[in-house]
């Protein structure tokens, strides 16, 4: 495995700030964020935050099993968002990693036909990466280390953390 890239929880902060002062200086304004989890809750909370976005939203995707494993399609998982009367929409989607890219453009082809307009951030993006989002804080081909999966989980048959 490649080097490693590690964000700590005091850098959590002025990453997501730094990110949100990119969106507003392109003068994006969304009327709705939508958190990919769950890698992207913390994300979407903090942008959600600076940018003055009160209305959040949450879909849930699975596809990273462990540390550089996955499955072979992200899958959406339920409850799984309805998005009406939203064709005018400006969403913007949050996620900590652009990897493969495979869950952000599962989850673009799922808003898109339903939206006005979508956007993504993420705190990282990866070369690799089959989507090139809007918004990137750091570029990096390491693998990534969040404080908020560090750590294994404390229930024993926990799913694994990637």
């Amino acid at each position: 495995m490649s080097e490693r890239e590690i964000l700590e929880w005091a850098g959590v902060g002025p990453a997501t700030r730094e990110l949100a002062q990119a969106i507003h200086d392109d003068g994006y304004e969304p009327d709705v964020i939508l958190a990919i989890a769950r890698g992207g809750l913390i994300v979407a909370a903090s942008l959600a935050y600076a940018l003055g976005v009160k209305n959040t939203w949450t879909i849930n995707v699975e596809f990273y099993t462990g540390v550089d494993e996955r499955l072979e399609l992200p899958i959406i998982l339920p409850p799984v968002p309805e998005l009406v009367d939203l064709e005018d929409a400006k969403i913007l989607v949050a996620d900590d990693v652009a990897d493969t890219g495979a869950t952000l453009a599962l989850v673009k082809d799922f808003c898109g036909p339903r939206v006005g307009e979508v956007r993504v951030a993420t705190l990282y993006e990866k070369p690799h990466s089959t989507v090139k989002c809007e918004y990137v804080w750091r570029r990096t081909d390491e693998w990534i280390v969040f404080p908020w999966s560090a750590e294994p989980a404390l229930a024993a048959d926990a799913v694994p953390e990637a």
